[in-house]
């Protein structure tokens, strides 16, 4: 018999989902591709919701399908989908977005109380520490994220944002400004390469193991029924997110049409609560980005312990949670630019073979069939992802031999190579399997 969940518990479930995907970048990309594209915010948010959103959806679904992400990359090889899933993790997780979560909270949180000219070192190390401690603790219990995330601190945040808009709404600072230069000829597409900023994509390929935890926590034993209620509350978490994107952006654009555009997100939304809500302004956003930020942290640990408990089962959850916590917190303290001037390449190597392998789980769905197609389209997209990397790295080397490639201007140069190896695969297949 089927089971299924309430609708209650379907949307405390779409909520956890929802709270896990929304940290640090999604509070501090939209307002800033808002105050950045302003007339055109809404064919820029187009192109963020592709990547922020629809690919995020997408990856839940295409890994419950596929009984796990190991098992949807081992479409292409054993050995890919170790070091790819290994990659993912590591990103998603201390190396990036954990230490993200801190640095940004605290940008928001801490800094903007403090007097001008105050030596922020010793505390940021502080609150980091305190920080990364309340998550680790709550962490500890990945089973019981729904309760403790989607009953109680998710539904803070959604007010909190909600009085931000309604704010804009009734008391505007003015009207959206000119598109910046990188916005005026293709803002969707300029959108589209702001999604992979949020890194939702690649955490949606990791996220499926809390969130079936806590299904089955809810009473829904069957595997079947743990992909199907996991996909719906999947696509509940998008309808959120897609709300309060679109709320961000027409902050940031209001915001920047008035007061310019700023070096971040971060400090745009700082410009609009204060002209709005003056000093309360500023601590009903240190409130906004201190639940999201904590919220999106819990989940990465829980999911990156959960993962590496898998490959070295010798090491106890506990003790994977502490060490990534102790790694990020350390990491956090390099500060919010210096992360996300690291974040780029690394993303843009990673992000679209995360795209391309969802992609491909909905094309061509029996991978034994078409496993050729697997092999040709990921090395030639991680190939060309990597190229592209090293050269926003600083390897100025490579920039003649990738120029010639398609859309290489547009910065989604690794399409080509990904088509060209979909087709490749497509007719070795045909061939293989007469």
């Amino acid at each position: 018999m089927m089971e299924r969940l309430t609708k209650e518990k379907l949307v405390l479930a779409g909520l956890t989902v929802f709270s896990m995907f929304f940290g640090a970048g999604n509070l501090i990309f939209p307002p800033y591709l808002g105050a950045s594209a302003g007339i055109s915010v809404w064919i820029a948010v187009a192109g963020f919701a592709v990547t922020a959103i629809g690919f995020p959806v997408l990856g839940v679904v295409a890994v419950a399908q596929s009984g796990g992400l190991d098992k949807l990359a081992g479409r292409v090889h054993p050995k890919f989908a170790f070091i790819f899933t290994l990659l993912i993790y590591l990103s998603i997780g201390p190396c990036l977005a954990i230490p993200r979560t801190a640095s940004t909270s605290f940008e928001m949180a801490v800094v903007p109380f403090l007097k001008a000219g105050s030596a922020t070192g010793w505390m940021q190390f502080l609150y980091s520490v305190v920080f990364f401690a309340i998550a680790f603790a709550v962490a500890l219990k990945p089973d019981k994220l729904t309760d403790r995330l989607g009953k109680i601190l998710t539904p803070i945040l959604l007010v909190l944002i909600a009085v931000i808009f309604a704010g804009c709404i009734l008391h505007p600072a003015g009207i959206y400004g000119q598109p910046a230069e990188t916005y005026q000829k293709a803002p969707f597409v300029k959108g589209f390469l702001e999604g992979y900023m949020t890194m939702d994509t690649i955490a949606a390929l990791n996220f499926g193991i809390i969130i079936s935890l806590n299904i089955k926590a809810m009473g829904i034993p069957k595997e079947a029924d743990v992909v199907r209620e996991t996909i719906k509350a999947g696509f509940f978490a998008g309808g959120i997110l897609l709300l309060v994107y679109s709320a961000l952006s027409h902050v940031g654009a209001v915001t920047g049409g008035t007061f310019g555009v700023k070096e971040n997100g971060a400090q745009t939304l700082n410009q609009a609560v204060q002209f709005l809500y003056g000093k309360a302004g500023l601590i009903l956003l240190a409130a906004v980005f201190f639940i999201a930020c904590l919220n999106t942290c819990i989940g990465l640990i829980s999911c990156c312990s959960k993962y590496f408990c898998t490959i070295i089962p010798k090491v106890r959850y506990r003790t994977w949670a502490f060490l990534f916590a102790f790694i990020s917190l350390i990491i956090s303290n390099a500060g919010l630019n210096k992360i996300l001037e690291i974040s780029v390449p690394v993303l843009n190597a990673l992000y679209p073979i995360s795209i391309v392998l969802i992609i491909l789980s909905f094309a061509f769905r029996d991978g034994k069939r078409w496993r050729a197609v697997y092999v040709c389209s990921m090395g030639l997209t991680g190939i060309t992802g990597v190229l592209l990397a090293l050269e926003q790295a600083g390897a100025r080397f490579l920039h003649d031999t990738l120029i010639v490639l398609p859309l290489y201007s547009a910065g989604l140069a690794w399409i080509c190579p990904a088509i060209l190896g979909i087709i490749i695969g497509v007719v070795i297949d045909f061939f293989r399997n007469i």
